[in-house]
């Protein structure tokens, strides 16, 4: 008896993520039906000058198009700032360059910073922020490429004094390799319906380290980003302390880029595991309900507790809602073209998926910028030398 509805109650989980699959298609339906105005015209034309920030480590596949896409913005008034550890980074000769190509733009190379926390990349946003000549920036990753529109389409919410934070959806740019499809997908796949859903049920109270933008008055109420140099998921401190405020956190409607490097499964198990755990250590249930996103292993929890005809006709059920979802989201929403391309490798993808939340749950370091970390308290913790022994 006892047996059974044990069974039952598992039984009626696996409803869970086919009943998901349908609540994302809703809040893209939400999202994506308001078609932005054109950022040139009309009224309500806000464009404050603006500083893009840009915290660089090495370079990044094609890092001159990264770079160039940020200067060739239609944007009345706005400055580039790149900052490298020291003057022996690989990625100075590109930004030298770019500087040289686009000498109508103000863009300044910053060597250095000083290390008040363990983040590297904070460190180096600390010393932008101060050197930043203009109240409006716009926090963005060196692999991120982006249209002419983008700094009109993430500055624009600010002219709402509720709005204290803009970030981005985001898409991926891969070489072709099965490896980097595999992860890229995810961005439109799974990634992004996530954050709808999490719109759709009472807004967004964090952000997406593709895209951080916000203002120094917002950074100084919250104690700036030397009040995050210590921990892993700035991206989620930020907005969530923004957040916390009482200002809103807007979810832009045009995705940006990220350009993804020529990788090897291995390589993208690793980048897919420090992701979800950043959702560990910053949201806890949130990462812990990633199960009910994924109809795979339910799938085979059916079959075992039932027959495998029952779980073969819940699993193609739930792969035409999955689908459905990716269509709605990554493709008719984000204009993925990696989504059209790759729909095929879905079943792949969650199965990978899978297993990396599954490894999510033992003891890690987090393997980042050529460092290792541990993280306590959602703090990054470097490991001693003697412990990499």
């Amino acid at each position: 008896m006892a047996w059974m509805v044990v069974r039952d109650a598992i039984l009626a989980l696996a409803v869970a993520p086919v009943i998901y699959y349908l609540i994302a298609i809703f809040a893209a339906a939400d999202f994506f039906r308001v078609k932005p105005a054109r950022y040139t015209e009309g009224p309500t034309h806000f464009t404050p000058p603006a500083s893009i920030l840009k915290p660089i480590h090495g370079l990044d596949r094609e890092t001159y198009e990264n770079y160039a896409s940020f200067c060739n913005q239609d944007y009345p008034e706005f400055e580039i700032l790149l900052c490298v550890g020291d003057e022996r980074d690989a990625a100075v000769p590109v930004i030298e360059k770019i500087i040289a190509d686009f000498p109508q733009r103000s863009i300044r190379l910053l060597i250095g910073s000083e290390p008040l926390g363990a983040s590297d990349k904070v460190n180096k946003l600390c010393r932008m922020v101060r050197e930043a000549r203009h109240d409006t920036v716009i926090v963005s990753d060196s692999d991120v490429r982006v249209g002419p529109s983008f700094l009109r389409a993430v500055v624009r919410p600010f002219s709402d004094a509720k709005v204290g934070g803009v970030t981005c959806l985001y898409c991926g740019l891969t070489d072709g390799g099965f490896a980097a499809d595999l992860e890229a997908l995810g961005n439109s796949a799974d990634f992004a319906p996530g954050v709808l859903v999490a719109r759709l049920f009472g807004g967004l109270d964090f952000m997406l380290g593709a895209v951080m933008a916000t203002t120094k008055k917002h950074l100084a109420e919250i104690g700036g980003f030397e009040s995050l140099a210590d921990y892993f998921c700035d991206d989620y401190e930020l907005g969530n302390r923004i957040a916390a405020r009482g200002y809103r956190v807007e979810l832009s409607r045009f995705p940006v880029d990220i350009v993804y490097p020529r990788e090897t499964i291995a390589d993208a198990f690793r980048h897919q595991l420090r992701w979800n755990l950043s959702i560990r250590y910053s949201r806890p249930w949130g990462h812990l309900g990633l199960i009910f996103s994924n109809a795979l292993p339910w799938a085979a929890l059916v079959g075992a507790l039932v027959t495998w005809r029952v779980a073969a006709v819940y699993l193609a059920i739930a792969l035409f809602f999955r689908i459905m979802m990716a269509v709605s989201v990554g493709l008719r929403g984000m204009r993925d073209r990696l989504v059209r391309q790759d729909l095929w490798m879905l079943p792949l993808r969650d199965a990978f998926a899978f297993v990396v939340w599954l490894a999510s749950f033992f003891p890690q370091r987090i393997h980042w910028r050529d460092r290792q970390f541990r993280v306590r308290d959602k703090r990054l913790i470097p490991v001693a030398p003697r412990e990499l022994r």
